[in-house]
């Protein structure tokens, strides 16, 4: 077994001696990069963010920005990090020579005053500056796709890879100005040119420090057979909800099985009668692998927290975790999705709105995982997902509401409605469905059927919401529904 270590900057470095638990974050402080930073130490704040050479989509690499508070370093084993400083033009003894375009942007524009988060606001901006099909439009105001926004510049650049870094002082105007002006890579650009090249395979893990230990099989056969013999193990993909226990809870434990690199959790296939998403894909993945053929999902993932936490969360585990606010279970039980569950045993499928059973818990026996979500076509015409919650992005939900319904000539022939966060489970509205179905989409009938939502579900007060909020929002958003579709027939 190679002893683990990740390239940092072009430079090999051993992870070794550190502890199993410690973060990408900790692991470059500890060598002098301290240009990454921890605001929050969860993933919201972006000031620990740094470029890692990912499979791409339509190059053979991407350069994504990730979260280092968050990430493993021994989940970067054999991979490759660029941080901040090694962004910077260097000559052969290693001394800057010339900025990044990034970073001269972001000086010539007064994007930076007290400098804490401007290296994660940096790695962020390279980030979209490297990404493949930004493209370079007439009217500054329109995104790629030709419609006009104020969250696209002239330059293809898209101002959501900035939604998960903050700025406390210095303001995003001039940011936003410095994220607008970058042009596009030159020839000679030694990381455009890198994005040509495969990125490095996932290396095969063991690692044991201090009765701790950090696992990456390298097959889902291996995987599951570990699992069995380690029921105990914390299997991680994108670490997004794990790294926070560590972090602010200090959670540690005595194995962590990763699976984010396993292929056979990372396919995406679409056939006759299906869509079938590998766990392990990353929201961002899924996003601009899918490019909208499935619209419900291409409305969710713009709310889902934000890029930097999109390049890093999977499928598998925001399912994985049971959380009642989740956002994509609404979503997934709207689509009627089903989950391929994976064990020493063999693999069994589970239809998603049976896999819930109580409080963060599931019918997922011990040694198993998700290997895949698996949603059936054809997909339902008329759908939507309505996040309520304080702040437009980067925020988790007070409630969460997705619809999947087929009107035909008027009358709905089918209705699939997801919940999220009036239950100890993500839930569908099973009562309003059924007053939905076989009757006319007429303002009369979604009104009665508003009534039946605002009671499904057991909401309960707390610090995001009311009871009563939640319930009002649960007949609102149908209400909401009913004019949105009303609006595109008549225009």
């Amino acid at each position: 077994m190679v002893a683990a270590r990740i390239t940092v900057n072009g430079k090999e470095a051993p992870i070794s001696p550190a502890a199993a638990h410690t973060t990408v974050l900790d692991f470059l402080r500890d060598r002098g990069l301290t240009g990454t930073k921890e605001g929050c130490a969860e993933g919201e704040c972006g000031a620990c963010s740094v470029l890692v050479a990912r499979p791409g989509v339509n190059k053979p690499t991407d350069w994504v920005a990730v979260n280092a508070c968050l990430v493993p370093a021994l989940a970067l084993d054999g991979q490759e990090v660029v941080t901040s400083e090694g962004l910077a033009t260097v000559d052969a003894a290693g001394v800057p020579t010339a900025l990044h375009p990034v970073q001269e942007e972001m000086a010539v524009r007064g994007g930076s005053q007290c400098g804490y988060c401007t290296p994660g606001f940096i790695c962020s901006m390279a980030s979209e500056y490297y990404r493949p099909d930004r493209c370079a439009h007439a009217d500054p105001t329109a995104d790629p796709a030709g419609h006009t926004d104020s969250e696209h510049g002239p330059n293809g650049f898209d101002l959501h890879a900035l939604s998960g870094n903050l700025c406390r002082c210095t303001g995003y105007r001039p940011i936003r100005d410095a994220a607008f002006a970058v042009g596009s890579p030159a020839e000679d650009d030694v990381l455009a040119q890198r994005r040509e090249q495969a990125p490095p395979e996932a290396a095969a893990t063991e690692y044991t420090q201090d009765d701790s230990a950090f696992l990456r099989p390298a097959t889902l056969a291996e995987t599951v057979r570990l699992l069995r013999e380690r029921p105990e193990a914390v299997v991680v993909a994108g670490s997004t909800d794990w790294g926070v226990e560590v972090n602010i809870r200090s959670r540690r434990a005595a194995c962590v099985v990763a699976v984010d690199r396993l292929p056979e959790l990372r396919e995406l296939r679409v056939e006759s009668g299906h869509i079938e998403i590998g766990a392990a894909q990353t929201l961002t993945e899924i996003e601009r692998r899918l490019d909208g053929s499935v619209p419900l999902l291409a409305e969710l993932f713009p709310q889902f927290a934000s890029r930097l936490i999109r390049n890093s969360a999977t499928l598998g585990g925001n399912l994985g975790t049971g959380s009642p606010i989740g956002d994509s279970p609404p979503v997934l039980l709207a689509l009627e999705a089903s989950l391929l569950l994976a064990g020493a045993d063999g693999e069994r499928e589970v239809p998603l709105a049976e896999y819930f059973t109580g409080y963060r818990q599931s019918v997922r026996r011990p040694g198993e995982l998700i290997r895949a979500v698996r949603i059936p076509l054809p997909l339902s015409p008329v759908t939507a997902f309505h996040k309520i919650a304080k702040r437009r992005f980067d925020d988790i939900s007070s409630v969460a509401v997705a619809f999947a319904l087929d009107i035909e000539d008027g009358i709905v022939r089918k209705a699939r409605i997801g919940l999220g966060g009036v239950a100890a489970t993500p839930i569908r509205a099973l009562a309003t469905e059924a007053a939905l179905e076989g009757n006319a989409w007429t303002a009369r009938t979604v009104e009665a059927a508003a009534r039946i939502l605002r009671a499904e579900g057991t909401p309960m007060d707390d610090h995001r919401a009311s009871a009563l909020y939640r319930s009002a929002m649960l007949g609102q958003s149908l209400n909401k529904l009913y004019a949105q579709t009303t609006e595109a027939v008549s225009s």
